[in-house]
């Protein structure tokens, strides 16, 4: 679905925005109304019977339409007030019927509940069922028992920020398949499910078919596309063909569960095609094409070709690996455990991830606070803001720095940032010599212009090569990457992030015609979480 759909309009209510709101956000109607006024302001957690008799009002009041009753015994009645009203009005939702559970978690004060209801429009009605859960909470202001507000207290898939509504859909359903015709559900591959949603909102009208009727989620906080919750009248879904592998998709979609926060991709690197994109994050944010972190030391797959092109150095010759390196007042070291060595060249340097040696390389001539900039927008085709993916993502930032941060740039700290598929490319790019944009869809079907860049020299991209395979044999890799045949290659990465207290984990390699990245935020060494994600989809590919 997409912007411009038909949406119901009832008693001047549209679509109401969903809100957000901490603990303890203040109860406007209860203020208005009075509640509490000369009883004694109660503190706690509370009772059970508080919790029986609050979630007895709320379902109570839900279930008769009533927006404003049922918003005042949450701790943040204006939002809530807002999504109820999209719940009644806009998305046209009646005859609610809530059966609750029983109370679970910290105090008994967690209740489950399923609800059943039905939705109209247009003479069309369906039944709707789901389930969910809600807290209750002692409002700091009141000491009254309520609702803790969160937009999934009305559906599980409410964020902040979003809207219901009910209408015909702009933008036809799609069937989405692999690179083999097999076809692609949210239901089989839950990572897709932003990714099908954008799709269908960009290329449902080119695939051929025709809208239907439904309810939906419309995000806009975010760029994903419409979700679909309830298909009241079916229209005829189009065809649309993708890049994905429905094999290594499944192999990313198991990888990322083992490992919170977490997303990764795979590319073919002959052809820049994606073969999978995967998350397991709490936000449900595609942070795999649209994050933008520090990738730590995988960077220095970028820094290396620096140094080589402008020829400070080359993968056999010189670069020291002292115990700390200092630039600019900025001391840089090395994880603990690494043994300093003099005499390393830029091979064992990288195959062992030694800071200090790509700190101390990066004050030679000619090198620039430019010239890492150029590296990645000239050579690997990074930060220049003009990818063409198929769908929303960010293509890297590698900006020019002075000072201090020069130098945390060449280590992948700074102001680099980059996510999952800027490093898969990376390593597409250092492998094969030659720059090809990631694309999830064909450029041919809505005719639009990948980006293009230089590339590598071939000498360049044969050292590169080289060492990402020593890393994987003998370096940082060797451990996770043991268990894998064939053509291979890596770098790892952590990077620290200011008020965290354990480092993002970040891992990139290769296996034949196969690249891969991966993140995993607080998920420690890149071989600790990363590692084992990246590994288990090269596996599959």
């Amino acid at each position: 679905m997409r912007k411009g759909v038909k949406v119901a309009i009832v008693g001047g209510v549209f679509a109401a925005m969903v809100g957000g709101a901490g603990y303890g956000g203040y109860n406007f109607v209860t203020a208005l109304n009075g509640d509490g006024g000369g009883v004694e302001k109660r503190s706690g957690p509370p009772s059970a019977d508080e919790v029986r008799e609050t979630t007895e009002k709320f379902f109570a009041a839900w279930e008769k339409g009533d927006a404003a009753t049922a918003s005042s015994y949450t701790n943040n009645a204006a939002d809530a007030q807002a999504v109820f009203g999209s719940f009644v009005d806009a998305a046209r939702i009646a005859d609610v019927k809530i059966e609750p559970g029983e109370p679970t978690g910290s105090g008994d004060r967690t209740v489950p509940y399923s609800v059943a209801a039905t939705v109209s429009y247009d003479g069309k009605s369906k039944k709707l069922a789901y389930k969910s859960r809600l807290t209750v909470v002692r409002g700091e202001t009141t000491g009254r028992a309520l609702v803790d507000w969160r937009p999934t207290v009305v559906h599980p898939e409410l964020k902040a920020g979003d809207r219901l509504f009910v209408g015909e859909a702009a933008a036809p359903p799609i069937e989405a398949v692999d690179r083999n015709g097999k076809v692609l559900t949210k239901e089989k591959y839950p990572s897709l499910g932003p990714v099908l949603d954008t799709l269908r909102e960009r290329y449902g009208a080119d695939a051929g078919g025709t809208p239907g009727v439904e309810l939906g989620i419309r995000h806009t906080t975010t760029n994903a596309g419409d979700t679909t919750l309830l298909t009241l009248a079916e229209g005829k879904a189009g065809k649309l063909e993708t890049t994905i592998s429905a094999g290594v998709q499944a192999a990313a979609e198991k990888a990322v569960k083992k490992f919170g926060e977490s997303s990764v991709v795979a590319l073919q690197p002959s052809t820049g095609q994606v073969l999978a994109v995967a998350n397991n994050r709490q936000d449900g944010f595609n942070a795999a094409f649209q994050g933008e972190l520090p990738p730590g030391s995988t960077m220095k797959i970028v820094t290396a070709a620096m140094l080589i092109d402008n020829g400070v150095t080359s993968m056999n010759g010189p670069a020291p690996c002292p115990d700390t390196a200092t630039w600019q007042s900025q001391t840089f070291k090395n994880l603990p455990g690494l043994k300093a060595d003099e005499s390393a060249t830029l091979a064992n340097s990288f195959e062992r991830s030694c800071n200090t040696a790509f700190i101390k390389l990066i004050d030679e001539k000619p090198l620039t606070d430019a010239s890492l900039t150029e590296e990645a927008q000239e050579r690997f085709g990074i930060g220049r803001d003009d990818w063409k993916t198929g769908i929303a993502s960010m293509d890297g930032k590698v900006p020019p720095s002075g000072g201090p941060n020069r130098a945390a740039n060449a280590i992948g700290q700074g102001d680099v940032l980059m996510n999952p598929l800027n490093m898969a490319s990376v390593t597409s790019t250092a492998i094969t010599g030659r720059f090809r944009q990631p694309y999830l869809v064909s450029p041919e079907l809505d005719e639009r212009e990948l980006a293009t860049a230089e590339g590598l020299k071939a000498s360049t991209s044969s050292q590169l090569k080289q060492m990402m395979r020593l890393t994987a044999t003998q370096g940082t890799a060797r451990t996770v990457m043991a268990g894998l045949s064939g053509d291979i290659g890596a770098k790892t990465g952590s990077a620290e992030i200011d008020g965290q207290a354990v480092a993002d984990s970040w891992f990139t390699g290769f296996r034949g015609d196969v690249a891969a990245a991966a993140m995993s935020e607080g998920g420690g060494r890149g071989g600790e979480a990363a590692g084992p994600i990246v590994v288990d989809v090269l596996k599959a590919g």
